[in-house]
């Protein structure tokens, strides 16, 4: 005959038996989530542009084909401003935009939750009438997608390879020279004679848009040799980078065609 101690004993021992079972059985199925959800993510935005259906008969040197990808992408979500594309990276993405910076964080741009979010214009940017800058947000994602790839620019041998960024609206098919490639963060309020380059979005005279640019330049992790004369157009891709309290990686561009 067991004695209390030995029923209680093999009654622990259960219990503790029962709550691994449920600890592995959760880990496990996390796990399967985790794996599946990143591997939607990774088809959801990489086969974007082969599920577009164009008719090219209305293709010309005016309307391009990606200009009429994304005419035909923006019947589903009219969020959708354009697309940005960088050779030698997996950035090839629509760039949306909305008047709430939060929601394309955890967002794709079928408007469906995702981890990975989707690259989007800060809600501050005109990019129908016009902004001196356009700024551009995009997560980092260990499997290569959104703005991943953008950290190769902190090799400089890189970037000598892959100095063009491409953005595309349905109104123009543009390309920008890269101009200046830094580290930064999210400043506090009271910080003073510090380069908060988030909140540049329209110059309202020269001086205005010469101090960014020359701060851009001076923050320039190496000399690209390219700098931006006032009234041409700038784009600048901004990913969080894990150095530093909420650092930033940054990549300043201008427009040459």
């Amino acid at each position: 005959m067991k004695s209390r101690h030995g029923k209680r004993s093999n009654n622990l021992k259960k219990i503790i038996l029962i709550i691994l079972i449920i600890i592995i059985i959760l880990s496990i199925s996390y796990m399967v989530y985790y794996f599946y959800n990143n591997y939607k993510n990774k088809i959801d935005n990489t086969d974007i542009l082969n599920n577009i259906e164009i008719d090219k008969t209305q293709m010309t040197e005016q309307k391009t084909e990606r200009m009429l990808q994304i005419e035909e992408l923006q019947k589903k979500n009219q969020e959708i401003m354009g697309w940005l594309e960088i050779e030698g990276t997996n950035i090839n993405y629509p760039v949306l935009q909305t008047n709430d910076n939060d929601f394309y964080l955890t967002h794709n741009y079928k408007k469906e939750n995702a981890s990975t979010g989707s690259l989007f214009l800060d809600k501050d940017f005109d990019l129908i009438n016009g902004s001196s800058n356009y700024l551009i947000y995009g997560h980092r994602n260990k499997q290569g997608l959104m703005f991943e790839d953008l950290m190769k620019y902190a090799k400089e041998d890189f970037y000598k390879e892959h100095t063009k960024i491409k953005f595309t609206t349905n109104k123009e098919e543009s390309t920008y020279e890269i101009m200046s490639v830094f580290y930064s963060r999210v400043y506090y309020k009271s910080e003073q004679n510090v380069f908060r380059y988030y909140y540049f979005v329209n110059a309202n005279n020269e001086q205005e848009y010469n101090d960014f640019v020359n701060n851009a330049k001076k923050a320039s992790i190496y000399d690209t040799g390219v700098n931006a004369n006032y009234g041409e157009q700038l784009l600048t891709l901004s990913t969080c980078e894990y150095s530093q309290e909420d650092g930033r990686f940054v990549v300043v561009a201008k427009k040459i065609n």
